[in-house]
């Protein structure tokens, strides 16, 4: 894969976003992430953005985070994963936290 520089714009009046918790619902030619503020001690989480990218794009994305992590991990130590819950059969969305 060749590599190339970009200029990237941020906008002044672009604002954060903070999420803890995502949702990800697929279909053939897209992946789509839902990124949610869950509120603390109540059953209510808030979308905060929505993105559709394309599957090639999504499995880019999968390879950098992976990445990105493994880089943080070196310098900061390992991340402790959460407790697994036992697997739910024919679903396309779940959430993450």
């Amino acid at each position: 894969m060749t590599t190339h520089e970009i200029a990237v714009n941020l906008p002044p009046t672009l604002d954060p976003v903070y999420s803890n918790r995502i949702q990800i619902a697929f279909k053939e030619d897209e992946v789509t992430f839902i990124f949610l503020h869950e509120i603390p001690g109540t059953n209510q989480a808030r979308a905060k953005a929505i993105v559709s990218i394309s599957p090639r794009h999504a499995k880019n994305l999968h390879d950098a985070l992976g990445n990105s992590l493994r880089d943080y991990e070196n310098k900061f130590g390992k991340i402790e994963g959460p407790v697994e819950k036992p697997p739910v059969e024919n679903v396309t969305m779940r959430g993450y936290s």
